[in-house]
């Protein structure tokens, strides 16, 4: 089931009529936003997945719209076949989020204060963390750091473990929320 709306308020009608398992949200809306779209659709039950569509969007926007629940932010900018591929891995459950996006991540992990639950990460975790920001499979990660897809799938657990989560997109999210401080320790700014 696709369906296209000119206005939040339209998508917030079709989310109360039919079952829909993503959005492409496009984040400047006109008159309304993208962030009150993402607040309805929550109040409404809403579970599906949600890919913001930007031609850009400041720091602590994106990392605003990851807290308020999206699995992805995708820049208008890139080519078709990357919106497949960023449309497909959110679908799978990942979080898909563009090198510029991912600075801004890596810039609020900065100046967040030390968190209560902040725990080091190994070298190995942090690896792993870092390829789950940069939006790759537990394939591409292994590949990138010459170790099996089973070694990728250990860390991704030891990270679960550590951070109280069971998907990736949760991992994301406690990390922005809770690990800001973590960042340093888990070896991810900076590299």
């Amino acid at each position: 089931m696709a369906a296209h709306c000119a206005s939040a308020s339209k998508g917030i009608e079709i989310l109360e009529q039919k079952p829909i398992d993503i959005v492409l949200l496009d984040y400047d809306l006109g008159k309304e936003s993208g962030f009150q779209f993402l607040a309805d659709a929550r109040e409404l039950g809403f579970a599906g997945r949600v890919l913001m569509v930007t031609a850009g969007m400041s720091d602590a926007e994106a990392v605003r719209a990851l807290r308020l629940g999206v699995s992805g932010i995708f820049r208008k900018h890139s080519s078709p076949a990357v919106l497949a591929q960023a449309i497909r891995k959110v679908m799978a459950g990942e979080t898909w989020l563009d090198p510029g996006s991912l600075q801004a991540i890596i810039e609020a992990a900065k100046h967040a204060g030390p968190s209560p639950r902040d725990r080091p990460f190994t070298p190995r975790e942090s690896q792993v963390l870092r390829g789950v920001f940069e939006g790759l499979s537990n394939k591409e990660i292994g590949a990138q750091l010459d170790i099996s897809e089973s070694s990728v799938k250990a860390a991704l657990q030891q990270l679960f473990q550590k951070t109280g989560v069971r998907t990736r997109s949760q991992l994301v999210r406690i990390v922005l929320e809770e690990y800001g401080g973590g960042w340093k320790q888990a070896g991810v700014e900076g590299q």
